[in-house]
């Protein structure tokens, strides 16, 4: 069952979503400091290509308090939205809701 999602998922909008968190890795890893960063951006972007079957886990790691607020500014903000977008479009089915958990 979580290929066939896998695969509607990102059919549907999870080539959307993975491709921004690319972007996004990129841009952090611009800068030396900002390599830490986008390396999770990147293991983010393989988690939206696929979401269904995996598993997150918190590493308890800190982080500075002006690295979130450029990722909220400049990251964080425009993918929140993009993803309200997304789920907004799976509500539109009756199929689309359960994808829709995924997104929010």
């Amino acid at each position: 069952m979580s290929f066939i999602g896998n695969i509607l998922w990102f059919i549907f909008g999870g080539i959307f979503s993975g491709l921004s968190w690319i972007l996004s890795g990129i841009i952090w890893c611009v800068t030396i400091v900002g390599i830490p960063y986008g390396l999770q951006c990147f293991k983010f972007a393989s988690l939206s290509f696929a979401p269904f079957g995996k598993e997150v886990e918190y590493g308890g790691g800190v982080t500075s308090l002006f690295a979130n607020i450029i990722w909220i500014i400049f990251f964080g903000i425009p993918m929140a939205l993009e993803n309200i977008i997304l789920g907004c479009i799976w509500c539109i089915t009756i199929v689309g809701i359960p994808f829709r958990v995924t997104v929010f």
